[in-house]
């Protein structure tokens, strides 16, 4: 979540008092310096709070990084305390910078939400009071602010900010930036783009189509020259030297009826037809279904965009019905960034025996036998964490920056 707050100074160049028979044709400039914060905020859910207790003085449980202001940052939150001093008394609380950066300034708030309904949420912020010392400076990749004595541990475990072993944390940070603007120039808004909408249109209109598709017995009309424009197979099997003998009535196999519906949306529209809409079904299964089946036809006709948006949703309804199929789609049709999502996934100590019961993942056993190979590197690895991970209750530490500048890396 951004926005933006702004301090404005403004810089007039006026004629001195002596200069002040200057000719009517002398000019005025104006200049204003800009100072503003880009901010953006990040929950952070910390589940299975007992659990991480116990793993050591100056150890933490990372957040994924989140983008602000052109940074990476990420909350550090430590169950045993920072400070060796404080002999895990209190429960420590930090905001890094999770990439490279010198002299950033910054404001901060962090903030543990009480789980009570009653909204006293115990809040540290530089937001909306003045800091006698301006904004918060951090040296390099690593630098963080926070509290070593964020809280007494007894005092949080009897509290309302710790409900069903889980602990909120939300922060905020604003990055400070400066620059200076000079006149404004008048400016004309200029609508979007409505290409999209005027191809569509033509396709729903059916106005002068040369060609039509029979696919299962349902016949779809388009044009050849916005298919070849948009397809380069379509360019090929319509204007190429081994095209097709029949170029006006084409039949399409290995296709169901929708899936075609919808490629051919996307061909003009340059968006994807709503998959509710297409499969008549409010499920998740369903809008999986048809995404694996609208991927593999984006695939077949050089789509590399609406390959891309079949990806990303199914990279956010990944489960564990569905996954081993997913990850066999994504072998089979070279969609890397998909096949690491869905080996992640399975090789999740929670998720890996439930995977293994469906009837998917004997598909995948049979189409992609090497695809288990990798697999079980991505079970090692997760077996590697395996001490850390079950003290923390299947939450991944990362080795990530402290104030010693070391480096912040991803998350599993």
């Amino acid at each position: 979540m951004l926005d933006m707050g702004r301090v404005e100074n403004e810089a007039i160049a006026k004629p001195s008092s002596s200069s002040s028979s200057l000719s009517p044709s002398s000019t005025i400039t104006t200049s204003t310096s800009v100072t503003e914060t880009v901010n953006g905020s990040h929950d952070f859910n910390i589940t299975g709070y007992s659990l991480s207790k116990g793993i050591g003085i100056g150890k933490y449980i990372a957040s994924d990084t989140f983008m602000v202001g052109g940074y990476s940052w990420a909350v550090y939150f430590y169950p045993d305390g920072k400070s060796n001093e404080d002999n895990a008394t209190y429960v420590s609380l930090f905001i890094a910078l999770a990439s490279e950066g010198t002299d950033v300034r910054a404001l901060f708030e962090l903030t543990l939400i009480d789980q009570s309904g009653k909204g006293r949420h115990k809040v540290h912020s530089h937001f909306g009071r003045a800091l006698e010392s301006g904004p918060y400076t951090l040296k390099y990749r690593g630098s963080m602010w926070g509290y070593k004595r964020f809280f007494k541990r007894i005092a949080l475990e009897s509290s309302d900010y710790l409900k069903d072993d889980c602990l909120q944390v939300h922060c905020c940070v604003g990055v400070v930036r400066s620059h200076t603007e000079g006149p404004k120039t008048y400016s004309i808004p200029v609508s979007p783009s409505d290409l999209g909408l005027h191809f569509g249109q033509l396709l729903e209109s059916g106005k002068d189509t040369d060609v039509n598709f029979d696919v299962n017995g349902e016949i779809f009309t388009a044009h050849k020259l916005v298919l070849a424009a948009r397809s380069p197979v379509f360019r090929a099997q319509l204007f190429g030297p081994m095209k097709d003998q029949n170029t006006e009535h084409i039949k399409v196999e290995d296709m169901e009826a929708p899936v075609f519906k919808a490629l051919l949306h996307f061909i003009y529209w340059d968006m994807l037809l709503d998959m509710e809409e297409l499969t008549g079904l409010n499920s998740e299964w369903a809008s999986t279904l048809m995404s694996q089946h609208l991927l593999a036809a984006a695939d077949r006709y050089g789509l590399d965009r609406l390959r891309l948006l079949c990806e990303a949703n199914l990279c956010r309804e990944v489960a564990i019905n569905t996954v081993a199929t997913t990850l066999a789609l994504a072998e089979q049709h070279h969609c890397f960034q998909l096949k690491s999502v869905c080996l992640k996934f399975v090789a999740l100590p929670e998720n890996l025996r439930a995977v293994m019961q469906t009837d998917g993942f004997d598909y995948l056993r049979e189409s992609c036998p090497h695809v288990l190979t990798e697999l079980l590197e991505y079970v090692a690895r997760v077996n590697e964490h395996s001490g850390v991970a079950n003290k923390l209750g299947n939450e991944f530490v990362v080795d990530g920056g402290d104030v010693q500048g070391r480096r912040v890396k991803q998350r599993l």
